[in-house]
């Protein structure tokens, strides 16, 4: 099981990074302080559409973001609050069913048809509030039981969507989904969509990063290090751990109109069983130390996900077996790197930055390890 209080993204002072930065001696500005493999991804991203076809911005990439984003809401809770929570999936589900069923789609006998300036944000405001029900329940358990009790409301979402017809259409779900003709641009066209979703992730990890350094963010891994210790001190350990639910299901909820919206459609098993464990996969795939990490195992899930077919089915195996090759990846992954591919990038650092005649293990000579 993954212990997410241990190798967390605030091991150390949280502060001390921040401190140094923004300490007196620095005086660059944030521009010259961002690395410049950053400013170079950046302009990779900028750029991909004149470069890439079609089905890589919206197969690849925007699926990548989208899932991204929702896997960024587990990393938040789980990285920097000690709480794995498989609602994600659920909350981004429920946001893209009322976006369908407040707003247009092909089933017009249950959706209302109301303009999305009104949709959308009620989509938003319902997500989040099922997401805060949801952790404000949570919190009262620990370890497996927060699992377990997430869990059980996921598949209670999915069993209850597929047997109602009456609002949400029951296995069919809603088609026709599709995002405004704002500015008149649609935003459904492969380079429309693709800079739709990486301003939101975009967005999303500047959001999630300035939080963990924000005081709240600070106080969420003081309370996941050492909940007694907190309270002592006077913070409110409940009310920091279901704002992190709040939160977290604003990012889930973005990331499920988005993905509503990519497939035009929303059904129970966007939201299955199988998707809430996916999240789960991604995440400790990229890594929960750090934001980065989702869209990392984000777009490692995608590529496995589309290209795992046909690679078995170029060496003659069935090609139904794909998710048996995600499996094994991830178990890869997890073996060599409880840390996912984030841990493995700073174990292949740490080891490039050893002298290879002084680190040689065993004693000095002078008698000490």
């Amino acid at each position: 099981m993954i212990d997410p209080t241990q190798g967390g993204p605030a091991q150390g002072n949280p502060g001390q990074g921040r401190a140094a930065a923004g300490s007196p001696t620095d005086q660059r500005s944030w521009i010259e302080r961002v690395p410049a493999g950053y400013w170079i991804l950046g302009l990779i991203l900028l750029i991909m559409p004149a470069v890439a076809g079609d089905f890589i911005l919206y197969q690849i990439f925007g699926w990548s973001f989208i899932l991204g984003i929702i896997a960024l809401s587990l990393m938040f809770l789980a990285g920097y609050g000690g709480m794995v929570s498989l609602v994600q999936m659920t909350v981004a589900g429920l946001a893209g069913y009322m976006l369908a069923i407040f707003g247009v789609s092909a089933i017009d006998t249950i959706s209302l048809g109301w303009p999305w300036y009104i949709t959308i944000p009620l989509a938003l405001i319902i997500a989040v509030a099922f997401g805060t029900l949801t952790g404000w329940l949570a919190v009262r358990t620990e370890g497996i039981y927060t699992i377990m009790i997430t869990l059980a409301i996921a598949s209670a979402f999915f069993y209850f969507t597929r047997q109602n017809y009456v609002i949400f259409n029951g296995f069919s779900g809603f088609n026709g989904v599709l995002p405004p003709n704002l500015f008149g641009v649609d935003w459904r066209a492969p380079a429309a969509f693709y800079y739709l979703t990486l301003f939101w992730a975009v967005l999303a990890y500047l959001v999630v990063l300035y939080i963990s350094r924000a005081p709240f963010g600070l106080a969420l891994q003081g309370v996941r290090d050492n909940p007694r210790r907190m309270a002592a001190l006077g913070f409110n350990v409940t009310a920091h751990r279901v704002a992190a639910y709040s939160l977290a299901a604003l990012l889930a909820a973005i990331g499920g109109i988005l993905l509503t919206w990519q497939s035009a459609q929303i059904s129970p098993g966007t939201a299955g069983i199988g998707p809430v464990i996916d999240i789960l996969v991604i995440a400790v795939i990229g890594g929960l130390r750090h934001p980065i990490g989702p869209f990392i195992g984000a777009f490692v899930f995608v590529l496995l996900r589309t290209f795992a077919l046909d690679a078995l089915i170029a060496v003659g195996l069935s090609g139904e077996r794909f998710q048996l090759l995600i499996g094994i990846g991830f178990l890869v992954i997890v073996f060599w790197s409880p840390d996912g591919l984030l841990g493995l990038w700073e174990k292949l650092k740490a080891a490039r930055r050893k002298d290879p005649l002084l680190d040689r293990g065993g004693e000095t000579p002078g008698g000490q390890r």
